[in-house]
């Protein structure tokens, strides 16, 4: 099973949406709020190379995107071979 780390806050809709999706596939994302915690902005903004929204999305430290970015990945078949599912 895959590494899942997930940039999020609590009032965030299509973070709802993307860990509903991943724990569907039997994954619980390792959830990162950044509301609560600048530290974590600065380290979500450092690594998802400046992008400012969430949920960014890491899957074993692979940069997937946010939430589209994730149901991409599923409507084109490829998430189940990313998370190892």
């Amino acid at each position: 099973m895959a590494h899942v780390e997930i940039y999020t806050t609590q009032v965030c809709p299509y973070c709802v949406r993307a860990k509903d999706l991943l724990r569907r596939k039997g994954v619980t994302p390792v959830e990162l709020r950044v509301d609560i915690d600048n530290d974590l902005r600065d380290q979500m903004l450092e690594r998802a190379n400046g992008r400012r929204t969430v949920p960014q999305i890491f899957i074993d430290n692979v940069h997937v995107g946010g939430c589209d970015d994730l149901y991409a990945l599923e409507s084109a078949g490829k998430l189940d071979g990313m998370l190892d599912v």
